[in-house]
């Protein structure tokens, strides 16, 4: 798979497909190679660039502090080192906050912006923690990540608060969020709907992987339909 250095780590990234772009922002402990059908669904209409978060996958991840705002700037970086300095922008859970950091920041790469499965701020619930402990014990059978960088990781995401920022959003925003979402809260993806002036939202049945469990079409089907 093809790297490039950006800031001070290497990115493991993946371009696939042809069309508009679209930049595919995953999330917490997430990497390309567990999400391989999503990337090839889009990539029958889309030009597809996807890559490792830093912390995560064949991606660098070294044992010092992370936080949204860096891996928004890693993703910029990467954007305008291959050529999609103007993209749409798909981010799932702990991406959708690094979306959220990435058009407050850099909102003239955006194009549109689709929030899945995510929240402006945590809410740190012993129901949450519980829940990403049972996935990284899961995701050490695959020794897809070290224990220190899911730590790295989950704090980074954990202390990101962009509430008070959201009226700042000015690009077309769709939020797609399981009603039983026990992660993302539904109650903070309302609260995000409401704060993003003229933004979108599309409730599924199931929790915070409604996208991938009984949902993929009906998923699919809300991200063209916005997209085009």
């Amino acid at each position: 798979m093809p790297i490039v250095k950006v800031n001070d780590i290497s990115v493991n990234y993946e371009i696939n497909g042809q069309g508009e772009p679209l930049v595919l922002i995953l999330g917490l402990a997430s990497t390309i190679a567990e999400n391989r059908w999503l990337i090839d669904s889009l990539a029958k209409k889309y030009k597809v660039l996807t890559f490792d978060n830093r912390g995560a996958g064949l991606t660098d991840k070294p044992d010092t502090p992370y936080s949204i705002e860096m891996m928004a700037n890693d993703t910029a970086c990467l954007m305008k080192e291959l050529n999609f300095s103007q993209a749409d922008i798909i981010g799932i859970s702990m991406g959708g906050r690094v979306a959220l950091e990435l058009v407050l920041k850099y909102p003239e790469m955006i194009n549109k912006l689709i929030l899945v499965s995510t929240s402006a701020k945590v809410v740190h619930t012993w129901r949450r923690y519980f829940i990403f402990n049972i996935l990284h014990r899961l995701s050490l059978f695959k020794d897809s990540q070290p224990h220190y960088a899911f730590v790295r990781q989950m704090e980074a995401s954990g202390s990101y608060n962009a509430a008070g920022r959201l009226s700042e959003i000015n690009v077309p925003t769709l939020i797609l969020h399981g009603k039983s979402d026990r992660i993302a809260q539904y109650y903070l993806a309302t609260e995000m709907h409401d704060g993003i002036t003229d933004s979108k939202m599309v409730t599924f049945k199931g929790g915070h992987l409604f996208f991938m469990l009984g949902g993929r079409r009906p998923f699919l089907e809300a991200v063209t339909a916005f997209l085009g």
